[in-house]
């Protein structure tokens, strides 16, 4: 199995939002079926703006699994903290090591990152197992309504706190040497 990072292309930026929403909208489904209400979205639990708003303001990269687009990924980095705002794979490919090799190679992209940060609703158990016993994440904070994320900035017309009023974690990983 050989997984590598390619730059997002232009000409892949639709297709990659297309499936970065099938990804998300496969977990939330798998929990709760069809009485969801945590979309933002014409039944999207992550939006398109969302979605584009990461891709222009940071880094993305298509996850290629032997030449073939599997998933993706959208960080930011500023010096030495890094930000981790989309991690997807296809649910045709989960539970294969794909997702953490992805990590591997993000880590290894920006070896000047000292602490990478991320969050996750609460409900995304497979996501908590693939942070905290993969990748090495710690969980940091539960974000909730007796605890709301300061960093929110709640321009959108539904914010991180209204999506998901039974919370999100906000997990951090510090690289040690």
């Amino acid at each position: 199995m050989k997984v590598k990072l390619i730059s997002l292309s232009e000409n892949d930026r639709e297709q990659f939002i297309k499936d970065n929403q099938e990804a998300f909208n496969y977990g939330a489904l798998e929990e709760f079926g069809r009485r969801d209400d945590h979309f933002e979205e014409d039944e999207q639990i992550i939006s398109r703006e969302t979605i584009e708003q990461s891709i222009d303001n940071g880094e993305a990269y298509r996850i290629m699994l032997d030449d073939r687009p599997v998933g993706g990924v959208i960080i930011s980095v500023d010096g030495e903290k890094g930000d981790l705002e989309i991690l997807f794979t296809s649910p045709k490919i989960h539970s294969k090591g794909v997702g953490y090799a992805a990590w591997c190679e993000v880590e290894k992209l920006h070896p000047e990152v000292k602490v990478w940060e991320t969050v996750t609703p609460y409900f995304e158990t497979r996501n908590i197992h693939f942070y905290v016993n993969r990748c090495g994440f710690h969980i940091m904070e539960f974000y909730n309504s007796h605890h709301p994320d300061t960093h929110d900035p709640g321009d959108n017309e539904m914010s991180v706190d209204d999506q998901f009023p039974d919370g999100m974690f906000r997990f951090e990983k510090v690289i040690r040497e």
